[in-house]
């Protein structure tokens, strides 16, 4: 323990520099996003597991609180004179779970089909516009309803083209009018 030559090393303390550093220099982290590849900068959209994900949990969480709502109300609707509180509670927490699950599904399948469809569409042409948009929510309504006929695939195709377009002229109208 007492050795003469223990005054030439320095002992390792590993928090020896955290005691005098300011609260405010621990706390200052970058805000914006860090690439490990320059490349990867350089492209301002997600990845298709991104979208993936993003557009099948916003299909479901939506369509769950919607089916909720709309199978709530049919509950308190259907609601017959002379029943309990406890039966009426019951009713309406069964509807809406039923409608919930059932929209959420549905919406569910449309995000995982638009998502895969236009990552595809992304990675074909190899540019990230518009365009590879409006054909991924058209050919998500076509695929949706291609087994009701074709009239059906093509009036659900239109429908799904024009509220994707929509949507991204919404998110520009939003991005160029709303300060943030």
């Amino acid at each position: 323990m007492n050795d003469p030559n223990d005054h030439k090393y320095r002992k390792y303390h590993p928090y020896q520099d955290l005691y005098n550093v300011p609260a405010q220099n621990l706390y200052n982290l970058p805000t914006s996003p860090e690439f490990l590849f320059h490349e990867e900068s350089l492209t301002q959209r997600r990845s298709w597991s991104e979208n993936l994900q993003y557009y099948t949990g916003t299909g479901y969480l939506s369509g769950a609180i919607l089916g909720g709502a709309k199978g709530s109300i049919e509950g308190i609707r259907a609601a017959e004179p002379g029943e309990s509180l406890k039966l009426r509670v019951n009713r309406v927490l069964n509807s809406g779970g039923h409608a919930g699950r059932k929209f959420g599904n549905n919406l569910g399948v449309l995000g995982l089909m638009f998502a895969g469809i236009e990552s595809g569409l992304i990675h074909w042409r190899d540019t990230d516009d518009l365009v590879n948009t409006v054909l991924a929510g058209l050919s998500t309504g076509a695929i949706y309803r291609a087994a009701k006929g074709p009239r059906s695939a093509a009036i659900a195709g239109a429908i799904g083209g024009i509220a994707a377009a929509g949507a991204v002229a919404a998110k520009q109208a939003v991005k160029r009018y709303v300060p943030i």
